[in-house]
């Protein structure tokens, strides 16, 4: 069996030995939170504060914490075989993008575990456990900027809809299905623009304005910050 996680009976998380069952991994905003049971004992604690665990040796561990580098684990027993994974939120619908990192684990595990992740989308195998930090800041943090961006889409679309939400929603995922569409027959970008933009028309009035205020290079910035953040906290764990 592949756990994404860790099962119980492979953990101790103290040094006198306590063994709890982990009920339910929870990520909350930046936090990973653990639900620990031990009979009728029920505690909820930060992975932080539970990363001095005993591992029982020759397991295997996917671990999907951002933040926590494969040291941790293999601190506390070499014979783990260990994989670290990132994986988007759009992976729910099947369209996900996961960075995988094989740090100890045999080629028939790490195979295993891939086929596993490309169920969900796509797979990106990265040579240094340090890209895991670079995808984290560019893809996984991806979704949220586009939803920033079409904050302001939302915004006027609704508008135009008479505040009908509904029905803006589907303007807006129509809007995107057609953009993966043309994406996806045409890969050029610069093409695509040409395509929509002609001499002097709404469309380059818009570019221009955005070349002016340099908006490219501001969302640029974002993601270098998100990136930098990311090796921030790898750092601090």
């Amino acid at each position: 069996a592949y756990n994404f996680g860790i099962r119980a009976s492979e953990v101790k998380l103290d040094e006198n030995g306590e063994e709890f069952e982990i009920e339910l991994a929870e990520i909350s905003g930046s936090e990973t939170l653990l639900h620990l049971k031990k009979g009728d004992t029920k505690i909820i604690a930060l992975i932080e504060e539970v990363m001095n665990f005993k591992i029982h040796e020759k397991i295997k561990i996917i671990s999907l914490v951002a933040g926590i580098k494969s040291n941790k684990f293999l601190a506390r027993s070499k014979t783990i075989e260990l994989i670290r994974a990132m994986p988007n939120t759009s992976s729910r619908f099947n369209k996900g993008i996961t960075a995988i990192y094989n740090k100890s684990s045999s080629k028939t595990t790490f195979k295993k575990v891939s086929d596993i992740l490309k169920k969900v989308g796509i797979l990106i195998e990265v040579e240094k456990e340090a890209y895991i930090d670079d995808f984290t800041g560019l893809i996984g943090s991806g979704p949220a900027y586009f939803f920033y961006l079409l904050k302001v889409y939302e915004k006027r679309i609704t508008k135009l809809c008479n505040g009908d939400t509904e029905k803006s929603n589907e303007i807006i995922t129509n809007l995107l299905e057609g953009i993966a569409l043309s994406i996806s027959n045409n890969n050029n970008l610069d093409d695509l623009i040409s395509a929509v933009a002609s001499k002097k028309g709404t469309t380059e009035a818009g570019l221009e304005s955005f070349k002016t205020s340099k908006l490219s290079q501001s969302f640029e910035k974002g993601i270098i910050r998100a990136i930098k953040r990311a090796k921030e906290i790898s750092k601090e764990y």
